[in-house]
């Protein structure tokens, strides 16, 4: 090719890295939220990306509004904070899906309105004035009409807004969140986290896991229900603790990013957490393991199908079940071709045992376990 006359682009439209705040939506904003009854916020991963939790938290928390993340935000603020009211989304929790609907303010914050938040957006949070901050321009009114937009890098905005609000306690509004969850935990969560008979749930090995890591682990999800389960239910204490690839939907996208994730924070722990479907798009990345030495621990939720799919053809095709009943290899002897230490379990009496051994192994390990074949993931919205 005839390179010659080619002029470089030195300036992208709408793209400006270091936005200059404008203070007058910033009060505006402030105004909004102090007059607010009911006011709730959506924070996103651009908390994480800007580098902006302390800052984060401490709007949250002398605002005193219930806050709830999408998918790829958790950890911003640990899952044990009082005003932590859970995940957004199709299969997140209760209350902030409903309540989304009751709220007369909706703070959104390094977020972007996608279609898993929001459903249908003629009938989303169409009561509520929404302030929505974001470094990006193009998010802003994009899917949702912002009452006030307030364009800039949060670790900046969010001291600024923070500095206007009163400091708070919407104890009654947060009371509603705090029922729902109540509900929440006697209809869903607590048969799936302790079940006594059956095969394995999903839900129960993320409750082990949690015990046993104390919520200090990086955990890695592929895509599927796994990843649906891992992100409602995995304690973290920490912000960058939970890595998933969010809207781009990518199977296979675990054990890659897990070893990332491992030489990023080699001081940590690192589960990946993988559906037997998606572990088997990119299960060569055992070669990266053997060629590095690099210490990840897989944990495979082996359910013998690809199991979101197959909810929906249940739920919404009467079980007409059609290319989601996958068979599997032996995972155990594939990684022990790598030089992969493993274990393969499908009796909960031996779950604890495993996964000490798997977070004790000096090394790579990688644990199957076999959970129950039609383990629905609720609530679906």
């Amino acid at each position: 090719f005839d390179y010659e006359g080619y002029v470089p682009c030195n300036h992208i439209r709408s793209y400006r890295p270091k936005p200059i705040v404008r203070n007058q939506y910033v009060e505006q904003a402030a105004e909004l939220i102090n007059q607010a009854k009911k006011p709730f916020i959506l924070w996103g991963q651009g908390v994480i990306l800007g580098s902006a939790e302390q800052e984060f938290k401490t709007f949250v928390e002398k605002s005193g509004i219930p806050a709830a993340w999408t998918i790829l935000g958790a950890g911003a603020i640990p899952t044990d904070h009082p005003q932590n009211v859970g995940m957004l989304g199709m299969h997140g929790n209760y209350g902030p899906n409903v309540l989304t609907n009751e709220c007369d303010v909706l703070i959104a914050i390094g977020m972007r309105f996608d279609d898993r938040v929001t459903g249908r957006l003629d009938k989303y949070a169409k009561q509520a004035q929404v302030i929505h901050l974001d470094i990006d321009p193009a998010e802003i009114d994009k899917n949702v009409k912002s009452t006030v937009p307030v364009w800039g890098d949060c670790k900046e905005t969010l001291p600024l807004l923070t500095a206007l609000v009163e400091e708070k306690q919407h104890t009654e509004w947060l009371a509603k969140f705090n029922e729902f969850t109540r509900q929440e935990v006697e209809q869903v969560i607590h048969d799936e986290l302790n079940p006594t008979t059956g095969e394995m749930t999903m839900g129960e090995v993320i409750k082990q896991l949690n015990i046993l890591t104390n919520g200090d682990a990086v955990i890695v999800t592929d895509v599927g229900q796994h990843q649906m389960v891992a992100c409602r239910y995995a304690k973290l204490n920490k912000t960058r603790s939970n890595i998933t690839s969010g809207g781009l939907g990518t199977m296979g996208f675990a054990l890659p990013a897990a070893i990332g994730a491992k030489f990023g924070a080699q001081e940590r722990d690192v589960v990946a957490i993988i559906g037997d479907g998606g572990f088997q798009m990119t299960l060569q990345e055992l070669g990266t393991i053997m060629q590095t030495g690099v210490n990840v621990k897989i944990i495979i939720l082996n359910n013998r199908f690809l199991g979101m799919v197959r909810q929906w053809q249940e739920l919404f095709n009467q079980r007409r079940y059609s290319f989601v009943d996958i068979q599997s290899p032996d995972f155990v002897r594939v990684a022990s071709g790598y030089g992969i230490a493993g274990r393969s379990i499908s009796e909960r009496e031996n779950l604890q045992d495993a996964l000490k051994e798997m977070l004790a192994h000096d090394g790579s390990f990688l644990l199957e376990v076999i959970v129950t074949k039609e383990n629905n993931v609720f609530p679906m919205v």
